[in-house]
Order: C-alpha cells, then sequence, then structure tokens
C-alpha cells in the first residue's frame, strides 16, 4: 500500500460508509489502491450490503434497441476501434426510413420502450445538422410513446458550433423534436491529462461539465460514465468520480452510473496497455463496489455485460451493482473495439438469469420508474 496506509484504515473508510457517512477523496484513492484479496472481499461485501440496504434484491433491466447511426468519425479517439473515415469499404450513416425499421423490428420482436442512439462524429453532418434534430422528429412521430435516449454531450457540442446556438438551446431544440433524455458518454476519463492522451479531439472536461449540467438544469435526465482500465492512475479516477459525485451533488441529474471497461483489442491504444491487467475482471468487480461505496448519492449503478460477459455481470451484481442494463438487439461500438459477449439479450433470458442468481428481476424504463411487474409473478416487486 501507499503512504496513505498509514493514516487511514480500510475497516474504519468501510464502517464510514456502511454508517451513511461520506467517504472522503483520499478514503476513495486508498480502496483503489487496495490489492490484498482479503481486504478486497471486505470491499465486496460492504458494497453488497449497501447495495441490498437501498434496493433489496432487485435487479432492474431496460428492454431497448441501440441505434447506431454512423461509424463515420474525424475524432479519432485512440480507445476506440468503431470509427471509419467515410472511404471505409463499411462506412454509414442510417438514413431515416432505416432507422424506423430499426425500431419497427424492435418494438414487434421484443416489444422495447427505448431506443439508445449513439454515433460517430461524422464530418458531412457539420454541414448538415438539421440531421439530428429531423431524426428526433421522425422517430417521435412514427412512435409516440418511444423514450428516445439520444445524442451526448459531444453531439450537443458540435451542433451547438454548426447552428451557433447555446448549448441549452439545441437542448430545447430537440427537446421540442422529442428527445427525452441523454446518454452521459463522451466523459471518458475526465482527468485533463489523460484525456488529451486518449481522445485530444474530445471536447474538454470543463465543456463535458457544463453541457450535462445544462442538461440537468432545463430538465433532461442523463446517465453517468467513465471509461476505465486504459491509461489512467488511481488519481485520475479519484478526480472523474469527484466531479460526478459533485454534479449529483447539485443536480440529481443522473440516473445510473455506468463504468465501462476498456476492450482494447481492435483500437491503436492496444500497445500501451496490460492485456492481462484487462482480462482481470476481478479488477472490474472491486471497481463496481467501490463505486457503490464512495457515490453515495446514486441509487444506481449499471454493470456491462456486453463488455465483461453476462457471467462476470451475474458476478457483479454481488459487488454493489443494481442494474443489468438493456437487451440492446445491437451493439456495435464495443463489438467494433473486439468485444465478444454478443449483442443481444432477450428479456425472457434476463429474467431466468436474474433469477438463478437469486435475485428480483424487475422492468425498468430509462428513468428507472418499475413497469411491467407482473411478468416477474412469483417475486414482490
Amino acid at each position: 500500500m501507499t503512504d496513505i496506509s498509514c493514516k487511514l484504515n480500510l475497516d474504519a473508510i468501510l464502517q464510514k460508509s456502511l454508517s451513511g457517512i461520506r467517504l472522503e477523496d483520499e478514503d476513495l484513492l486508498f480502496l483503489l489502491k487496495e490489492r490484498e484479496i482479503s481486504e478486497i472481499s471486505k470491499i465486496k461485501e460492504a458494497a453488497d450490503i449497501l447495495n441490498q440496504t437501498v434496493n433489496s434484491k432487485n435487479v432492474s433491466y431496460v428492454v431497448n434497441r441501440n441505434i447506431n447511426f454512423t461509424n463515420i468519425c474525424g475524432l479519432n479517439c485512440r480507445f476506440c476501434g468503431y470509427k471509419r473515415t467515410k472511404n471505409s469499404k463499411d462506412a454509414f450513416l442510417l438514413d431515416y426510413d432505416r432507422v424506423l425499421e430499426k425500431i419497427s423490428e424492435g418494438i414487434s420482436l421484443i416489444g422495447i420502450d427505448e431506443i439508445c442512439v449513439t454515433g460517430g462524429i461524422n464530418p458531412e453532418l457539420k454541414l448538415n445538422p438539421d440531421y439530428y434534430f429531423n431524426l428526433v422528429k421522425t422517430v417521435r412521430s412514427n412512435f409516440p410513446e418511444l423514450h428516445i435516449h439520444a445524442f451526448s454531450p459531444q453531439e450537443i457540442y458540435e451542433l451547438s458550433n454548426a447552428t451557433g446556438k447555446s448549448y441549452a438551446g439545441i437542448i430545447e431544440k430537440l427537446m421540442d423534436c422529442g428527445l427525452n433524455s441523454m446518454p452521459g458518454t463522451a466523459a471518458e476519463i475526465l482527468a485533463k491529462e489523460t484525456r488529451k492522451k486518449i481522445c485530444p479531439k474530445k471536447i474538454e472536461s470543463e465543456t463535458w461539465v457544463e453541457i450535462i449540467k445544462t442538461a440537468h438544469n432545463i430538465g433532461v435526465k442523463t446517465s453517468a460514465t467513465v471509461l476505465f482500465g486504459h491509461l489512467e492512475s488511481a488519481e485520475d479516477l479519484v478526480y472523474h468520480l469527484n466531479v460526478i459525485r459533485s454534479i449529483q451533488d447539485e443536480t440529481a441529474g443522473f440516473t445510473e452510473f455506468i463504468a465501462l471497461p476498456f476492450i482494447s483489442y481492435k483500437t491503436s491504444l492496444r500497445s500501451r496497455v496490460d492485456e492481462a491487467v484487462i482480462r482481470d475482471v476481478d479488477k472490474a468487480l472491486k471497481f463496481y463496489a467501490i463505486l457503490r461505496l464512495y457515490l453515495d448519492n446514486f441509487k444506481n449503478i449499471q454493470t456491462s455485460w456486453p463488455k465483461i460477459g453476462v457471467q462476470s455481470a451475474l458476478k457483479s451484481l454481488d459487488y454493489g451493482v443494481n442494474d443489468f442494463g438493456g437487451t440492446l438487439m445491437e451493439e456495435n461500438i464495443t463489438k467494433s473495439a473486439g468485444g465478444n459477449f454478443g449483442e443481444y439479450l432477450s428479456e425472457k433470458e434476463i429474467i431466468k438469469l436474474l433469477k438463478r442468481a437469486g435475485k428480483i428481476p424487475v422492468r425498468r424504463d430509462t428513468l428507472y420508474n418499475y413497469v411491467n411487474a407482473e411478468i416477474n409473478k412469483g417475486f414482490n416487486v
């Protein structure tokens, strides 16, 4: 352990959390740097106790479909294997009819409640910003009940630059078109120096924070995310999580926290990272547990079965996690980076897996309202 071990004690830190006393950043750093298996087991147990206090044995999930509308991108982020240029053989930009077809498939096949719309930062769309507004408007007019979860702070920034409108003006126009909520992606790691190394062309940390706060303040909820397992230090994670927790204190606008393990296999960062560390699922599980302890103003911590695999995601439910994520139907971004855990889980399969894990499966909507509880007969949800 580092020098902070002289001043801090794991049992005392865990007792603080379990007693409802907020952990300090030095406590978080201590937890992140803990390496002893027996001590990590204590972190897991504390996170599980705290999660059950907050969420009982309920584990939520959403029936949704991802819509990746373009893979053309000009940002060249080093952690990404999804990006293509305009001249790439497999480059695409979906027209509205194809988007509507994908949504219709999702509704008819699995009864989706939500679409999550993500894509590359396509340079051509800077000349046609109406693509984004009309996409939302077209979806809303054809599917008035569907929840549209779309466009990260990076897209809001690009649309602001392209139109001259403020961030608030862009978000409000999207709301008028039918937007319901936004993904809190493009956060990656908010620690500035490491951010410059992995995504130098993305918006700066301060801009991400400003756009997220703007969305929250005008009534648009977002998720919160972190990309971990690349070049970041423990100190970088402390900085990132402190920013996220502080925003939640101020706005209460985050619906959940999603920790995204880095998938390196088809990225330019692959040569810079330790593959053995990346494949160490136990490190991801420990991180999930720490999130539960530190993020005391988050009810919902989401696992990522496309990134760590279904069995590891189920295991994470004993590490403070209470949300299993979505059915997805397609997940091209992780797959393009070399992920091989699949792109779709049916609702029936999710329910079966969660029951076998001793949990209470609860279908939710994007904003974490429980819906259709009758599908889980035999459980008091």
